[in-house]
């Protein structure tokens, strides 16, 4: 017996049986390419804009230009982010993926 059920204002709902779909992720193996296909993309975009940004930050630095320095600086911590996130994430869709072939 549920010891909410006593408690006026509860209503219980008492679910037996209750499994996960196995077949929930019928194409894996496109979802799987789909996203190495964009952590590619993610990858390339920020390797780019950490290489760009290095200079503008590089340039502007020597030069005295403070304002430019500022947002190249910016630039960088940005790409360096981006890369770990999209790391990150496909990190967390793998580690999902194998938790549902567990279950």
């Amino acid at each position: 017996m549920n010891p909410f059920a006593r408690v006026p204002g509860f209503v219980v709902v008492w679910a037996e049986n209750v499994y996960p779909d196995l077949s929930g992720v019928g194409g894996r193996s496109t979802l799987v390419s789909i996203v190495g296909a964009l952590l590619t993309f993610v990858l390339i975009v920020a390797v780019l804009m950490l290489i760009i940004s290095g200079i503008v930050w590089a340039v502007s630095s020597s030069t005295g230009n403070a304002q430019a320095a500022q947002k190249g600086k910016v630039g960088v911590f940005v790409a360096l982010g981006a890369a770990v996130f999209a790391g990150a994430a496909v990190t967390w869709m793998n580690f999902l993926l194998r938790l549902g072939d567990g279950l």
